[in-house]
């Protein structure tokens, strides 16, 4: 019971955290920003993710029946997945936020404005969703020549590598839709912190002061999930030769619940807007 408990306690605290952060970014106008209004859309994903996976994921590791029927599976193909993607799309949207700010300074209002914010966000959760309906309609339909998958959740990949006939057009697919939501991603963002860096260290110690107070939440969660991310897609498409089942099993299990845990808390903590207008709401002295 103690280790179920835990498990409770943890998605609790993060679904109560998000909640928080979300109904203070959307009921204070002094955080109707575009940042803000990005790191809302960050939150969501962060609670639509943890309450569709987590527990129905403690349930499965935590009981003596490991037994997951067909059509679950491919659930939680398509939450897992659509969860990772946004994730990363978020992440790109609010470093090209970050860009403009700190390297275009007095083009931002006129470069970030409302519908180019709204195209961003819908973008970031239409592309997702959509590409994750193809992927799992793709594997939906494959003859399964066995029914043991060797990870904690199911897994597009390993579901594909038990088809009984030619998956090339998945294998494919997959690798296509690996390209864009992860490696695209990634690209960008590396390349917007690249200006911000470059900026930074040319320009005054308010500029550099304003891009490590804005940009380092964002650097910290980055990392935090592209290290689980990572390890994930390797350890799915390389098999887990040299790595101990249990190891994986940690680090699968820290991919998909230490990022909606780490999220608010690095965002509240770190930025100081949204920490002041917390201190308020909770009625903590200052």
């Amino acid at each position: 019971m103690e280790p179920a408990r835990l498990q409770r306690k943890i998605y609790i605290g993060s679904f109560c955290a998000n909640v928080l952060l979300i109904a203070v970014i959307c009921m204070n106008r002094s955080l109707h920003e575009p940042m803000y209004i990005f790191l809302c859309s960050l939150f969501v994903n962060e609670l639509l993710g943890s309450t569709a996976l987590f527990p129905l994921l403690m349930v499965q590791i935590l009981s003596d029946n490991h037994i997951v029927s067909r059509s679950f599976c491919f659930l939680q193909i398509y939450c897992g997945y659509s969860y990772g993607c946004v994730e990363f799309f978020n992440l790109a949207v609010t470093s090209y936020d970050r860009y403009l700010a700190i390297c275009c300074p007095l083009q931002y209002n006129t470069r970030m404005t409302p519908k180019t914010v709204a195209t961003l966000i819908a973008v970031t959760w239409l592309f997702p969703l959509l590409a994750i309906v193809v992927l799992v309609s793709l594997s939906a339909p494959l003859k399964l020549c066995g029914n043991i998958i060797n990870k904690v959740y199911c897994g597009n990949y390993p579901v594909v590598q038990l088809a009984c006939y030619d998956t090339r057009v998945n294998n494919i697919y997959g690798l296509i839709y690996t390209f864009i939501s992860i490696i695209i991603p990634l690209i960008f963002i590396f390349y917007t912190y690249f200006k911000i860096l470059k900026v930074c260290f040319s320009g005054s110690k308010q500029t550099r002061q304003k891009a490590v107070s804005t940009c380092t939440p964002h650097l910290t969660s980055l990392l935090n999930f592209s290290f689980g991310c990572t390890f994930q897609v390797l350890h799915t498409r390389f098999g887990p030769s040299g790595v101990p089942d249990m190891f994986g099993i940690l680090l699968s299990i820290y991919f998909l619940t230490c990022q909606p845990i780490f999220t608010p808390i690095i965002y509240g903590l770190k930025m100081s807007k949204i920490r002041n207008i917390l201190k308020q709401v909770l009625c903590v002295e200052k």
